[in-house]
């Protein structure tokens, strides 16, 4: 999958510099709700972590409807965990993320949007609540996968200015346990993401 990924990317360059003088650069930023699935842990239940992405993007042309659109995000992710003794905890990973999106004007500004995505871990934290107190720890990163492949779906509306709305699922594709929670658990990230940011 690796290899898919790479050659797709280099395919997007060579698109780059037949259509460079159409490109646009942006950024974009906005919240994340975040939360891990796969197999059920004893004592342990997942919720919706509240986190943020914020990055730049390029959009390719490739034909009048259809363009390409490489990121390059910093994803704030995870999920908030209450445990069999009722204390409140989070998990908090953190990545740099790749998505290259594929996207399909169905009229002006509105945009359909879907394609892979490459994640590099970064940081991995916990977070647990006593009484008034928050103890905060690093957690061991070799204990998660440091690479997370996932797909996206969404939609995005452009306005002529500029300024763009967008909105996009992650459906995670691996297992990002590799001991955390023992070895026969397989978990895999999920995000739902609001977005907003401007492109020239």
């Amino acid at each position: 999958m690796k290899k898919l990924f790479f050659i797709a990317a280099f395919g997007l360059m060579s698109v780059a510099a037949t259509q460079a003088q159409e490109i646009r650069l942006g950024a974009k930023g906005g919240v994340n709700f975040s939360n891990i699935g796969g197999d059920d842990i004893t004592g342990v239940d997942f919720n919706s972590r509240t986190g943020f992405h914020i990055g730049a993007l390029v959009e390719i042309p490739v034909s009048e409807k259809f363009w390409v659109q490489p990121e390059v995000l910093y994803n704030a992710m995870g999920s908030k965990a209450t445990t069999l003794n009722t204390f409140d905890s989070k998990l908090n990973l953190d990545y740099i993320q790749i998505p290259v999106m594929a996207k399909y004007y169905v009229v002006e500004g509105l945009s359909l949007e879907a394609g892979p995505q490459i994640a590099f871990l970064v940081k991995a934290e916990g977070e647990t609540t006593i009484g008034d107190g928050t103890i905060t720890n690093d957690l061991d990163k070799d204990k998660f996968s440091s690479i997370d492949f996932s797909l996206g779906v969404g939609a995005s509306y452009r306005l002529d200015m500029g300024l763009f709305l967008g909105a996009r699922y992650n459906f995670g594709l691996t297992d990002i346990n590799d001991g955390a929670f023992g070895d026969s658990k397989k978990l895999n990230n999920s995000v739902f993401q609001l977005s907003a940011g401007y492109s020239f």
